[in-house]
């Protein structure tokens, strides 16, 4: 069993190795290499093909959980963003805070959930209140400060 999840691993941009064989790679979607920019290409292949907001696997499974859902509301749906980071629906509110949901489900007691969200569309301030919890501490990043890094804890109940 591996002891790491990205629930939405997307093209796997902020690993270091990005075939960490300690990490369960996951996404809804495959894209084969493409090349979506000239000179420049994307590749998602997850382990499993997945929807985060039901994860197939059991409760406790994984000591850290890193949580890159999509951010973009208004992108175009054949633009090349949209097959970079995914989009939201209408329904984002509960597909946030039901994807947030599972991944702390499938944390293990006091393992650590990382949530990176970009305020591209939508602030932190309004995702921390549908998912309802604060993060533990953050960071900003990016050339914009736009990017967030969020560490949350699994505390038994």
């Amino acid at each position: 069993m591996k002891l790491i999840l990205d629930a939405c691993c997307g093209s796997r941009m902020f690993w270091f190795d990005k075939e960490n064989p300690n990490v369960e790679f996951c996404d809804i979607r495959e894209v084969p290499n493409h090349e979506f920019y000239p000179n420049r290409y994307i590749e998602i292949k997850p382990d499993t093909v997945c929807d985060f907001t039901d994860l197939p696997f059991e409760d406790n499974s994984f000591k850290l959980v890193v949580f890159d859902p999509p951010h973009l509301l208004k992108a175009g749906d054949t633009s090349w963003l949209v097959l970079k980071y995914g989009k939201l629906d209408n329904n984002w509110k509960s597909m946030i805070r039901d994807g947030f949901n599972e991944c702390m489900r499938v944390l293990d007691d006091y393992g650590t959930l990382i949530f990176k969200w970009s305020e591209v569309d939508i602030k932190v301030s309004e995702i921390i209140k549908v998912i309802g919890t604060k993060p533990l501490f953050g960071h900003k990043s990016g050339r914009l400060n736009n990017t967030h890094w969020m560490a949350f804890m699994k505390f038994p109940e």
